[in-house]
């Protein structure tokens, strides 16, 4: 979350790409068994997924792995390459950007961006793992007033040092920590620097939980964000629920809940509607790059990998990344610079892209 990080049964770095596995959390064909295929059988069910390209912003329920999601949306879209865009803990509910075919090459700009999380502290217990499917390791009968936890919030913006959780992705010496953790290894994990935009005290119904609101930056983890509060006022505490509101350009006017999307699959493949509603466009996740119209030479040479120079009049005043159109359709990500334009990224947009009322 923005990146909270991962609990012990989540295997990949928090906020990394993940690509599923093609039997991950499908349903067989024909009822068949998952694991009953021949060679020729997977071949032929691998020739058969489709290009897709777009967003979907899964409303992730409670209990699903981001890993399960991504399985999920591809065995919906039968998609040929998905992944997600910042990892949510099983506990965690909220917006989970999927990536479908060219918009993974996106990713990295709904990773960098800010994420807006909603979660409940329970005070009184520190677990293992920061949040309540871990072990408790301290417990203390003191309850911290809203005086108190106001008090002590302006410790927890701008620039801080944070320690990740016991139970995170980080690697040590090539392992998780988690697995370590999950070993009974104590590992000394460094505190690094996070961001922490906004923190802010928005509920306390009852002496023992608080209800925040945190905006933050890559790889803080909201886990910890918990503890550490628990540990300055003296009463210890740890996460009870959690949900992302907000991740990169993406909020929660763009989430669609999971049993919406598979009722919307359902309608598609009977005639009555179209996957492609489903979708935002790739280009949605670039809301923060400047754009430039190029014309259709130039869009050639750009496909081809080739630089264009951009003189006159009308050449752009702009330098660094643009992402670049051509009859209103993305066609690349480029870099520019003394009115020369080089492509880093180009988009081949064939198959199922977003209706084009979602633009």
């Amino acid at each position: 979350m923005s990146q909270t990080g991962q609990n012990p049964a989540n295997a990949p770095q928090t906020g990394e790409f993940i690509a599923a596995d093609q039997n991950n959390f499908s349903a067989p064909p024909n009822g068949g068994h998952p694991h009953g295929k021949g060679q020729r059988g997977q071949r032929q069910q691998k020739h058969e997924r489709r290009d897709v390209h777009g967003w979907v912003v899964l409303d992730k329920p409670v209990g699903m792995t981001s890993t399960q999601a991504v399985a999920v949306l591809k065995r919906l879209f039968n998609a040929k390459r998905v992944g997600h865009a910042g990892t949510l803990d099983p506990l965690a509910s909220g917006g989970l950007p999927i990536a479908l075919g060219e918009a993974t090459k996106t990713v990295p700009f709904v990773m960098d961006g800010r994420k807006r999380y909603r979660f409940t502290v329970q005070w009184g217990e520190e677990r293992d793992t920061d949040d309540s499917e871990g072990r408790p390791t301290q417990t203390s009968d003191a309850r911290p007033t809203p005086e108190a936890i106001r008090a002590v919030l302006p410790q927890f913006s701008g620039t801080i040092l944070q320690t990740p959780p016991q139970f995170s992705a980080i690697k040590i010496q090539g392992e998780r920590a988690y697995d370590l953790a999950r070993d009974g290894e104590t590992v000394a994990l460094q505190p690094r620097e996070v961001g922490i935009h906004e923190l802010i005290l928005v509920d306390q119904s009852d002496s023992g939980h608080s209800v925040f609101e945190a905006e933050c930056g890559k790889g803080t983890y909201v886990r910890a964000l918990a503890r550490d509060m628990g540990r300055l006022l003296g009463c210890y505490g740890h996460i009870v629920a959690l949900r992302r509101t907000q991740c990169g350009p993406f909020d929660e006017a763009d989430m669609i809940p999971l049993a919406e999307l598979e009722a919307l699959c359902d309608r598609a493949a009977s005639g009555e509607g179209s996957l492609a509603d489903a979708l935002l466009p790739v280009e949605t996740a670039l809301d923060d790059i400047p754009a430039l119209a190029v014309t259709r030479a130039d869009a050639a040479r750009l496909a081809r990998g080739q630089a264009v120079l951009l003189r006159g009049r009308d050449a752009p005043i702009l330098n660094g990344t643009v992402y670049v159109t051509v009859g209103g359709r993305l066609l690349a990500l480029a870099e520019l610079g003394n009115g020369e334009l080089i492509p880093k990224r180009v988009f081949n947009l064939t198959g199922l892209v977003a209706s084009p009322d979602r633009n």
